[in-house]
């Protein structure tokens, strides 16, 4: 978008002017340091052996929310936009993917790529709308665009109203491989999850990562330099909202049913609660945001609406206590990037 190379340095604050960090562990494989190589060498260990201990259906549902925290870290962790709409990316995902799973008989890699698109030609419109605002009026406008989204689907017939798309199939991957058994799901879920993570790490440690950090630290500073500040903020919005279609498409094939839940403001609500418990503008702060809250909305379930509460009192303990989150303040203690 401009010829201008200042801005492909080590960080953001060298992109801005300032002298990089000599530190040495900002250099690793892909982008990775060393603690964020020992933690990603944790989390594949974990993936594999976790479905052998814990029920599977369970993890997949939490990597569905770690995948959707994630791709909404990349927008507000990375750039400082802070969207609550991203439940209409999540849910028409879910939504596409069911629709071409169950009535167009799509086999489940493309219906999840068919919700991945849907999404990502949302977010275009969208981010097209809202990004020539900033702040609050930036987030009421998404908000806004959202629950448009939210009652269209309550009235549009391909997706069921209130009752949803029920009985979504998930179908066979690659014409050979059926994903009836939960097994073989978690594996399919597993590998989007990892793949959507690493491109993820990938784009925010690009020379792309940098222009977008340093839109978030000094945006006029960023644009005095010749950057084009909108195309870069409009182009992680469409590659926010497409993973988060991907996210929420994949969670539709797991369930077997899209509905009204994931589409409604209170699930943007969410991500944005397990982002910041987990760690704003972390790389692995999303995964363990995600886990806290679908762990305890799973194993408190029995407790009802105190969930909630609990969710509340959780976010006002992290706010006050762990202001970077769980991942920032580990990482701090320790010195650490993760």
């Amino acid at each position: 978008m401009s010829p201008d190379t200042s801005l492909t340095t080590a960080t953001p604050g060298a992109a801005l002017g300032r002298p990089a960090a000599s530190r040495p562990d900002e250099l690793g494989l892909w982008g990775f340091t060393r603690a964020q190589l020992g933690a990603l060498a944790v989390l594949i260990v974990f993936l594999v052996v976790a479905p052998f201990w814990l029920y599977p259906v369970f993890l997949m549902k939490l990597l569905c929310f770690a995948l959707f925290a994630s791709a909404f870290n990349l927008l507000i962790g990375y750039v400082g936009l802070l969207s609550f709409g991203h439940a209409a990316y999540f849910g028409m995902g879910g939504y596409l993917a069911g629709h071409a799973a169950k009535v167009w008989g799509l086999p489940p890699e493309l219906s999840i790529l068919t919700g991945a698109a849907v999404a990502g030609g949302l977010g275009a419109v969208f981010g097209w709308l809202a990004i020539r605002r900033s702040g609050i009026y930036f987030a009421m406008i998404t908000l806004a665009l959202a629950q448009m989204v939210y009652f269209f689907c309550v009235q549009a017939p391909f997706t069921g109203g209130e009752d949803g798309i029920q009985q979504i199939p998930r179908g066979t991957l690659l014409g050979f491989i059926g994903l009836q058994d939960d097994m073989a799901m978690y594996w399919f879920v597993a590998a989007i999850f990892l793949a959507g993570f690493l491109l993820i790490h990938r784009i925010v440690h690009s020379p792309f990562g940098q222009v977008i950090k340093a839109i978030r630290e000094n945006e006029p500073r960023t644009t005095s330099l010749g950057y084009r500040t909108d195309d870069y903020k409009l182009v992680t919005f469409i590659l926010s909202a497409t993973l988060a279609g991907v996210a929420g498409g994949t969670k539709s094939l797991v369930f077997g049913i899209a509905t009204l839940t994931d589409v409604h403001w209170a699930m943007s609500g969410e991500v944005v609660l397990m982002t910041l418990v987990g760690g704003l503008g972390t790389v692995f702060g999303p995964l363990v945001g995600a886990a806290v809250i679908v762990t305890m909305q799973n194993y408190l379930a029995e407790m009802g609406a105190w969930v909630t509460v609990i969710q509340g009192a959780i976010f006002v303990a992290c706010v006050l206590a762990f202001r970077r989150g769980i991942v920032g303040e580990i990482g701090n203690l320790l010195r650490v990037k993760l």
